[in-house]
């Protein structure tokens, strides 16, 4: 997937969250990209995280601390 795409999708969670309290939201998005996103579509957001998150929103980039890092070995 491309990471214009995961960008677009972590975004959206991000918009929806934004709508509740801070702390929830933020927690909330972190949920989320944990429960439902595969390892790989999570370290390819870390890869674009890792790199400064352009276009980002900033909930993302908060929540990104209580996203579960993949392991390196679970990228096969």
């Amino acid at each position: 997937m491309s990471a214009e795409k995961l960008v677009h999708m972590a975004n959206q969670i991000a918009t929806f969250m934004e709508s509740k309290p801070h702390a929830e939201g933020v927690a909330g998005l972190a949920s989320h990209i944990n429960d439902f996103w595969e390892p790989r579509m999570r370290r390819q957001l870390f890869e674009v995280i890792d790199a400064g998150g352009r276009d980002l929103r900033p909930l993302v980039m908060e929540a990104a601390a209580q996203i579960r890092r993949p392991s390196p070995e679970a990228a096969h």
